[in-house]
């Protein structure tokens, strides 16, 4: 009795030490997969995925069939979830790789979009991102998933800005339409939040004019100091019946702009020239960011009508016609006074 005892004993022990050299051999397998994104498609397993890797000869055969042992041991981590993966520099053993491919934590892609660009370059950078499914390619499906509150008025005619510039997220074969309708659920908050905190009295019918005066001073100034200003300046020419006569809006409405804005241009009869006609342009002009929005809601208390660009990012403000064209001579014609 007392021998069998030992013996069991023994084997035990023995069984002990294989196992425990076993597992310590398996969680040193290397696996060198290069750095970057993998891609683990639909029925993969932990074991079907070593056979592909020895096939290519990074895993050998023994090292198979020791984790196909491992994994009768431990078949919770026998699964592996589909999806494109990162792998990182640091992942450079078997056990490692698989539990990433285990835990279902996809790589993370993004695309950023930038305030005071157009829609169409937002769409050319959404439309260039990798791993998103594009489903969404012109303006109008943007404008076709707006869901803008009813009670700002009727749905804009225009997509333009409808986007909120920021950088958005995504994992493989998202869709761009889901990346969008998340853009702008951003844009309508946010242009909600400016619109509740807008002062009282501005010559701003809805939400909507504030996205289009904020397109302008974003296209206008990306000096932050200098937005309210900016607002300011076209606020009081606003209550005037003064036409904004800015040229972004020129530009915008121009089908094939060369660089340099042209007499002929300014005099050109479209609907976004306000050198032409008066108030805000029917639409807005660019995406729009946060500092913009609260700039075109709370503009600076000035006697400010006019602005000419210094050259160096900001610019000269004046309040009589007078003080405009001497700054102009200065800054635009390089002619001192």
């Amino acid at each position: 009795m007392l021998k069998t005892l030992k013996i069991i004993l023994l084997l035990g022990g023995l069984l002990g030490l294989s196992y425990y050299f076993g597992v310590r051999y398996v969680q040193q397998i290397p696996l060198n997969l290069p750095d970057g994104i993998h891609t683990v498609p639909p029925g993969s397993s932990a074991a079907r995925l070593c056979r592909q890797w020895q096939q290519q000869a990074l895993l050998s055969d023994s090292q198979c069939l020791m984790l196909r042992l491992y994994l009768k041991l431990h078949p919770e981590e026998a699964r592996v979830q589909q999806g494109v993966y990162r792998l990182s520099a640091e992942q450079t053993l078997l056990l490692q790789v698989l539990a990433l491919f285990r835990s279902g934590k996809e790589a993370q892609f993004a695309v950023t979009l930038i305030e005071g660009e157009t829609l169409q370059q937002s769409l050319n950078r959404i439309n260039k991102a990798e791993y998103l499914l594009q489903d969404v390619t012109t303006a109008e499906q943007v404008l076709q998933d707006l869901a803008w509150p009813e009670e700002w008025g009727g749905q804009p005619q225009s997509a333009e800005a409808l986007l909120y510039p920021d950088t958005y997220y995504y994992t493989a074969n998202s869709k761009a339409s889901a990346l969008i309708k998340r853009a702008q659920q951003a844009l309508l908050t946010e242009l909600d939040n400016a619109w509740q905190q807008r002062q009282p009295d501005l010559p701003l019918q809805n939400p909507y004019q504030l996205l289009i005066l904020a397109s302008i001073i974003e296209k206008e100034s990306s000096h932050p100091p200098e937005k309210t200003l900016v607002a300011s300046v076209f606020i009081n020419r606003l209550r005037k019946n003064m036409r904004l006569q800015t040229d972004p809006t020129v530009i915008y409405g121009l089908d094939d702009f060369n660089g340099n804005i042209t007499r002929a241009d300014l005099n050109n009869p479209h609907p976004y020239n306000t050198y032409r006609h008066h108030g805000l342009p029917p639409g807005p002009i660019s995406l729009v960011g946060r500092a913009s929005m609260l700039a075109a809601v709370q503009p600076a208390e000035t006697d400010l009508y006019y602005f000419v660009s210094k050259g160096d990012g900001t610019h000269q403000f004046s309040s009589t016609l007078e003080q405009h064209n001497a700054a102009v001579q200065k800054y635009i014609l390089g002619i001192k006074p």
